[in-house]
């Protein structure tokens, strides 16, 4: 199942590849993706639309933060981060 991530303005996003929605509130979501866990942190975010059979979710708000997390649930690390261990 591809995996795309299209955000605009901060305000709004759309993500395929979607497997499930392990959890939201209006400050975070966890999806589920084909290419492993994306949080998604920000302030009143909510869902505008969701289509499981398709695996596409939007949701719009104040997006901060959009991280990857590992199966054992720590953030995994970007370039810079390896760097400097």
């Amino acid at each position: 199942m591809p995996h795309e991530v299209v955000m605009k303005s901060r305000e709004s996003l759309e993500i395929t590849g979607v497997k499930e929605v392990e959890s939201f509130d209006n400050e975070e979501f966890l999806l589920e993706t084909s290419m492993g866990f994306l949080s998604i942190r920000g302030n009143q975010l909510h869902i505008k639309n969701l289509d499981v059979h398709e695996g596409v979710i939007s949701i719009e708000g104040k997006v901060d933060d959009l991280v990857y997390v590992d199966a054992a649930g720590e953030k995994s690390k970007g370039f810079l981060g390896k760097l400097f261990k």
